[in-house]
């Protein structure tokens, strides 16, 4: 039962008190209604943040990667096997990744090299997606594996296979999408691994004939930045800071991972590193090696039998991913 129903008299005191409260409360929300009638007349008009004249880049829905198809990818690219260069799984596997380029404007940059084992094909598969600006962004990855593990049972899970479903998946999102930004190109590089052992002569088959191709035609003058992203599957994803990449774009790759919340995966370590990207490196060419050199504990499952999938997760090929298409609307926006 409530007091307005108890039939008890208020006291004239307090009868008083209570019609001054009453008086007191009127006048607050009368200057609150003021107040904000006053703050939405003087508020800007949201409407007209962005001018008609000015087309927002890349209009329209925004990439968005999928760390489980490329996981798919990763599945389906290591069950060819080993896959070195020259061998029957690696034919196959240039097969795979042609049949899920279908439509695209695809070029191949194929050719013989003198190795340590004798004359080998090498072939890089390139996919352009033509943007609005004057420039090229190259994002290239290895898709070869290790060739004296050939006849191990080593299937190249992070080291190989990682590299190529993140260039897949990127074309995914790329395809079909008009770009107001810089044209992008994936290179699905080959000869990244050494036939015999690491030299400047025996390793990087694939891009060191790309870099020169280019030098002599004139395109890697158009090159705005190049992204290698190798080894970048690992579960436990750490990628490493290269002191051989371009620092400003590195900077740029970093500032890509801290506004997807994604900063603590990238460069707690810094390295030197000799990848895909070095003969580009060398020619003047902006260039940013993605590496987690870092694979199991002191590295121990890299160019071994046990660079297997377990090891990698779909959540840190969403991480690399993201960030690469991320990095790309940055420099889009330079």
């Amino acid at each position: 039962m409530n007091d307005h129903s108890s039939g008890v008299a208020m006291p004239d005191r307090l009868r008083v008190n209570f019609s001054l409260l009453t008086t007191l409360v009127t006048a607050l929300f009368l200057s609150a209604c003021t107040y904000q009638q006053n703050a939405e007349a003087s508020a800007p008009d949201p409407s007209p943040a962005t001018p008609s004249s000015v087309t927002p880049a890349n209009s329209g829905p925004p990439p968005s990667f999928s760390g489980g198809r490329a996981w798919q990818y990763v599945r389906e690219t290591i069950a060819f096997g080993a896959r070195p260069i020259g061998s029957a799984n690696h034919k196959k596997l240039e097969a795979y990744i042609t049949s899920h380029l279908k439509g695209d404007q695809v070029e191949d940059d194929a050719f013989v090299a003198d190795t340590p084992a004798g004359k080998l094909p090498v072939r890089n598969i390139i996919a352009k997606y033509p943007g609005t600006r004057d420039g090229i962004i190259v994002i290239a990855g290895h898709y070869d594996t290790n060739y004296p593990l050939q006849n191990t049972g080593y299937v190249g899970a992070n080291d190989g296979g990682s590299s190529t479903a993140i260039l897949l998946e990127l074309a995914q999102q790329l395809r079909g999408r008009k770009r107001n930004g810089y044209s992008v190109w994936l290179v699905w590089t080959d000869g990244e691994e050494a036939i015999k052992s690491w030299t400047a002569d025996d390793s990087v088959y694939g891009t060191r004939h790309l870099a020169d191709k280019w030098q002599k035609d004139g395109t890697l003058k158009k090159i705005k930045a190049l992204i290698v992203a190798d080894m970048i599957g690992d579960a436990d994803l750490n990628v490493d800071r290269d002191r051989n990449s371009t620092s400003w774009l590195e900077d740029i790759v970093l500032q890509a991972a801290t506004k997807l919340g994604y900063q603590s995966h990238f460069f707690a370590r810094e390295i030197a590193t000799d990848d895909d990207h070095t003969p580009f490196v060398a020619r003047g060419v902006p260039s940013a090696d993605l590496i987690d050199f870092d694979y199991g504990y002191n590295n121990v499952f890299w160019h071994t039998p046990q660079d297997t999938i377990d090891k990698l997760n779909a959540g840190s090929l969403q991480i690399s991913g993201s960030v690469i298409l991320e990095t790309i609307r940055l420099l889009d926006a330079r």
